[in-house]
Parts: structure tokens; C-alpha cells; sequence
């Protein structure tokens, strides 16, 4: 029996090794540098296939537990979006909707339920930048329950909102110009 030599010499192994222990300093550094990212998205993608028949004028799903929004346009692009929603399972509702009206420039008034939990809420705010709906908000069918954009840009991502789903003010400008009346929504 012969023995095959390797390719690979001791040599140029030895080398390979050194050449990478003096790299590894420098990478540790560029890793250092780089901007870390830890906050690794739980969230899951659905198909819209698997909540609705066609897609119509546009597809919106929001999961409430994940707080991610996906939109699909009525040619079938999709873009995802983090999200606020509500506070608790009470103010959640779940189930089919959809768009009935968009508001360019809302105006807010607490709900009667939001004023027994919180009497202390202002009576009324009006658009701007104190408003509690940020810039746009797109009605659903629902009575009071809206996707809509905030100024308090520390909900996005929580359990904060008194039902709604909340996006951040860009995103919701985004959403709002490429979503017409008759989406259908499903809030799971």
C-alpha cells in the first residue's frame, strides 16, 4: 500500500494558521465596530393565501402577538412592519375587517371605555403633534378600532395601545398611500 501525499503541506498549513491568528485581532476589532444587533425578530411570516381567497384591493394582517403588520398591495407586493398593540387581551379584538375610511389628518377623542378606565383624558386632541394617532389613520369596520400611525415612537414593538394597531409615523404614510378603501384586514 501506498500512501497518497496531501496536497497540503505542513508548511503552508502552519502558515495558513498563523497568517490567520495575526487576522484574528483585526476581525475581533470590525466586529467591535460594527453596530450589534440583538434584538433578532420572533415574529412569523404568514401567507395571505392561508386567511383570505383572493387578494382584492390589498391584504393587511396584523399579529397582535408578535405586533408585526403585513401588507400586501393588490399586485401582490408585501412589506412588514413592527407595530404597538393593545394593552391587554380585553382591548384585543381579533378576527376579519377592513378599511372603511382614511384619515389624512386625524383628530382624536377618548372612547367612553377609555374615559371610565382614565378620566382624567383630555375630552379632545386635535390633529398634530400631540395627537395619539400620529398622522394618518386608516378606520376599520370596526367601531373606534383604527391602524394608525404615533408620535410616541417607544410603543412600537409593545403591548401599549387601547386596541388599535400603531405603526411608526414614516410607515404608516407608507401603508396609508398604498392602501385603499375595501382592504381587507385580519387581526390575529
Amino acid at each position: 500500500m501506498t500512501r497518497k501525499k496531501s496536497s497540503v503541506s505542513r508548511r503552508a498549513f502552519t502558515t495558513g494558521i498563523g497568517a490567520a491568528a495575526l487576522a484574528a485581532p483585526s476581525l475581533l476589532r470590525a466586529q467591535e465596530q460594527a453596530p450589534v444587533r440583538r434584538n433578532a425578530s420572533s415574529f412569523r411570516l404568514y401567507e395571505w393565501q392561508d386567511h383570505f381567497d383572493r387578494l382584492g384591493k390589498g391584504i393587511i394582517i396584523s399579529d397582535t402577538v408578535s405586533r408585526v403588520l403585513q401588507h400586501w398591495t393588490a399586485d401582490g407586493e408585501m412589506r412588514v412592519y413592527p407595530t404597538s398593540v393593545p394593552m391587554t387581551d380585553e382591548l384585543t379584538r381579533r378576527g376579519y375587517t377592513e378599511i372603511v375610511f382614511k384619515d389624512p389628518n386625524p383628530d382624536w377623542a377618548p372612547t367612553p371605555s377609555m374615559l371610565k378606565r382614565d378620566p382624567s383624558l383630555p375630552a379632545y386632541v386635535p390633529p398634530g403633534p400631540e395627537n395619539p394617532l400620529g398622522i394618518r389613520a386608516m378606520h376599520l369596520s370596526w367601531q373606534y378600532y383604527r391602524i394608525h400611525g404615533t408620535n410616541d415612537t417607544r410603543k412600537i414593538g409593545r403591548r401599549s395601545s387601547n386596541g388599535c394597531i400603531g405603526l411608526f409615523n414614516e410607515q404608516i404614510i407608507e401603508v396609508f398611500d398604498r392602501t385603499p378603501v375595501g382592504t381587507q384586514v385580519k387581526l390575529i
